[in-house]
């Protein structure tokens, strides 16, 4: 088994269709020990039957990112159960609603340094706080979306703050590799997650995903899942500061696919309705 013997953390499951649901079942089937975390009293009524399923029952611990001393209670939670930990998933990013819609010439600070907070500097803080208890061969993996590379409707503000973190994935990979820990992101396709809710048009944005993407189809939270249990096991030793697409090849598409009518005007291939 990949994981086996392997322990980590959680951070950022919210239901079975969360992507780091994906990652932990993923992990939990090669093996590994975990321990997971939920954001406020509402989130961990929700997750105890997935923490059940995990073999983390007794590890379910509260961190809401924007609270320090909710970090720091869990790196001694961690400790306390694991001593070192190997692994860490970083699952956690917002923006305010106004940042999701809308000019973004009219984005306010306060929405803008609240998404970059919770979306980014979490990432940082929560590596910071629970670095001296990361073993000599740990990885961390957070999560992306091409949205910080191009321009995608409606993503906005957390296309801004999603470049930000890949930059900070580079940098901390940089930074931490002398001390074998290894830092990369996984930018997956669209996925109907609680986060993905929050964003306009996204039905639309799965079915030109689907048409558009070389294998025609969207991506699922188990794939995903495979993918980071890839990057958090011993089969990714020498990977690190890498942004892993897992979309089907959509990033590749320069512009989308061209069919021709019975005239021979050109179309835009399309598989939606």
């Amino acid at each position: 088994m990949l994981m086996k013997g392997k322990k980590g953390v959680v951070l950022g499951i919210a239901n079975k269709r969360s992507i780091a649901y994906g990652i932990a079942k993923a992990c939990r089937e090669q093996g590994a020990e975990m321990a997971i975390t939920y954001l406020n009293d509402k989130f961990q009524k929700k997750l105890a039957p997935i923490a059940q399923e995990l073999g983390c029952e007794e590890r379910l611990y509260p961190c809401d990112v924007t609270k320090a001393e909710e970090i720091a209670a869990l790196k001694e939670s961690l400790e306390k159960d694991f001593g070192k930990i190997d692994f860490i998933v970083h699952s956690i990013a917002f923006a305010p609603k106004e940042g999701l819609s809308g000019r973004f010439v009219n984005i306010s600070k306060d929405a803008f340094n609240i998404a970059m907070d919770i979306s980014v500097y979490s990432l940082i803080e929560v590596v910071q706080k629970l670095k001296p208890i990361l073993s000599n061969n740990s990885s961390v993996l957070t999560l992306s979306y091409y949205g910080g590379v191009k321009y995608i409707p409606n993503y906005n503000l957390m296309g801004v703050a999603k470049a930000a973190l890949e930059m900070s994935v580079r940098y901390l990979a940089e930074d931490l590799g002398k001390e074998g820990i290894r830092v990369n992101a996984i930018s997956a396709g669209p996925i109907k997650t609680l986060a993905a809710a929050g964003i306009g048009d996204f039905s639309f944005m799965l079915k030109w995903n689907a048409a558009h993407s070389p294998l025609k189809k969207n991506v699922t939270i188990q794939e995903v899942g495979n993918s980071g249990m890839y990057l958090l096991s011993d089969l990714s030793s020498a990977v690190t500061g890498e942004i892993h697409y897992v979309d089907n090849g959509f990033n590749i598409m320069g512009m989308p696919a061209v069919e021709f009518d019975e005239n021979g005007k050109p179309t835009i291939a399309w598989n939606g309705e």
